[in-house]
């Protein structure tokens, strides 16, 4: 899995281990990754150091992969007349294109009925200030559903899980300042560990019949 070292990425591979799983996690750094966890160096907005990643995982778990996890994530927000181009495409190169090589680079290494899970955002429907963010989060549905068609005949599911805002370290960043947090509905932000098992849920087999989904985890951030 991608973005092991922090927020729901660390969440989910901490989940995973508690449930049994093997877990390798890509991380530039192994921040909070438990030493249960199989740490696994890899900068995804680098083409070699994802490929390099990938040839780990392949040479590490040669029966198989059983779910691919792509949780790293990073937010730039700007209106839309101060938007900068590096910031737009690292976002890319971090949600987007590493969600192709990593997926794409261990496909044929996924076992079938294997399971693909991309950590998108409630943001993906456009939120202010927010444009190029949503626009790549938007991105990963758009994947998961063709991916979801392709795999399908492998009895292998793709997915994506869209939190809203959720109590992580993220949510101090100065990048991301211009447009701070806003409580749901429910009167508090989502934790990052509901996020976790709303994504084992999808991996195990309570999860075996859903595929090409958008799951939104807000509480009622989405509401009109």
């Amino acid at each position: 899995m991608t973005g092991a070292s922090s927020g729901i990425g660390v969440a989910i591979a901490h989940d995973l281990v508690a449930a049994g799983w093997e877990v390798l996690g890509f991380s530039r750094s192994r921040g909070a990754l438990s030493d249960a966890a199989t740490w696994v160096p890899c900068d995804l907005a680098d083409v070699t150091s994802a490929a390099e990643a990938v040839s780990t995982v392949r040479e590490t778990l040669a029966g198989g992969v059983g779910a691919i996890v792509h949780a790293a994530g990073l937010q730039y927000s700007a209106g839309v007349g101060h938007l900068r181009p590096d910031h737009g495409e690292r976002m890319w190169a971090v949600h987007v294109r590493g969600a192709e090589l990593v997926v794409g680079g261990l496909v044929d290494a996924l076992v079938d009925g294997g399971r693909v899970v991309l950590v998108g955002s409630r943001t993906m429907t456009g939120v202010p200030g927010k444009s190029q963010y949503a626009a790549t989060k938007a991105a990963l549905a758009a994947m998961a559903r063709a991916w979801a068609a392709e795999l399908a005949p492998r009895r292998i599911t793709v997915n994506v899980v869209a939190p809203g805002p959720t109590r992580t370290a993220m949510l101090d960043d100065p990048n991301r300042a211009s447009v701070p947090p806003v409580q749901p509905p429910l009167g508090r932000l989502v934790e990052p560990s509901e996020v976790a098992q709303l994504t084992r849920f999808l991996l195990e087999p309570t999860g075996a019949m859903v595929t090409g989904q958008t799951i939104v985890i807000c509480g009622g951030a989405s509401l009109p």
